[in-house]
């Protein structure tokens, strides 16, 4: 008796099966409990091997005296210096101050940057005109401003500000441009059939749209910020407050390469923290609310 090989008729796709299928697509899939914490371990490990191998070369650089003590102690002896400074309280007041002027000399920054930023891209004649400009100053370093700041605003805070304006508002207004370059045309097409038109397409269709290009341009604004306040403040001695600038010229001053190099590594960490507690949760939403959670996880 012979066999019957024939394949069974393949059942057509229905309505039904398709809204289902598309449904299945936009279903979260649930994430294995633990993989959060496994996935901050390969995030965080091959860091901690680095620094790891670092203080390894460092340490047999401090053995093979490659430089006199005063000039390389060993990480043990920064560790003790850094110790002691917060111990005292010395690096806590340090970082709080200049936390806090990187703070309100930004957000200034953002508003003036913002406030440029939408001219130039609401007008192609001065983008054409003050574009490269723009981009010349982003190139300056910021540490050029100092001289020129104190003699406007003497040794006071105004002229830290200033120099964080000077250094941070070019990358923003950079930042906002090229993600007003990324946003396509089709939503401004669709914003003008709307009705759209003026400050309303600039408010609810421009800025919304290049957000994701302009959050690039504020972590660098950032970025310049804190360098800019660090080059003002291994200058500008205020009387008004020592932040972890006139710190780590104290140690400069005073010979102290282990004060020097524990104030470098507070500036360092201060960075990170800002990136880890503020930028990176801000990114993570703004592509979660754009669909593109996935794209962030695997980062």
């Amino acid at each position: 008796m012979a066999t019957d090989t024939t394949a069974p008729p393949a059942r057509r796709t229905t309505d039904d099966d398709l809204a289902a299928g598309l449904d299945a697509l936009e279903t979260p899939v649930a994430a294995p409990r633990g993989s959060a914490w496994r996935g901050a371990w390969r995030a965080i490990w091959p860091v901690l091997a680095a620094l790891g191998a670092l203080l390894v070369v460092w340490q047999v650089a401090y053995l093979l005296e490659l430089k006199p003590p005063y000039a390389l102690p060993s990480p043990a002896d920064t560790w003790q210096t850094l110790l002691g400074t917060i111990q005292d309280g010395s690096a806590w007041r340090a970082v709080s101050l200049s936390v806090q002027r990187a703070a309100v000399g930004f957000s200034m920054s953002v508003v003036v940057g913002v406030a440029i930023g939408i001219a130039l891209a609401a007008s192609p004649l001065l983008r054409r005109a003050f574009g490269p400009i723009i981009t010349g100053l982003q190139s300056l370093p910021s540490v050029a401003w100092v001289p020129a700041a104190i003699i406007w605003f003497q040794l006071t805070d105004a002229t830290m500000y200033a120099v964080i304006l000077l250094g941070a508002v070019p990358s923003i207004v950079n930042g906002l441009l090229a993600g007003t370059d990324q946003v396509p045309p089709l939503y401004l097409r669709v914003g003008q059939v709307l009705g759209a038109t003026g400050w309303t397409r600039i408010r609810f269709v421009l800025l919304p749209a290049a957000l994701p290009g302009f959050l690039g341009g504020l972590k660098q604004g950032w970025a310049f910020a804190w360098r800019s306040l660090m080059a003002a403040e291994l200058i500008v001695q205020t009387g008004l407050g020592t932040g972890l600038g006139q710190i780590l010229d104290l140690g400069r001053v005073t010979s102290d390469m282990s004060l020097v190099i524990a104030s470098i590594g507070l500036i360092f960490l201060v960075g990170i923290v800002i990136e880890l507690v503020v930028f990176a949760p801000l990114e993570r939403h703004v592509l979660h609310s754009r669909g593109l959670t996935g794209q962030a996880s695997t980062r």
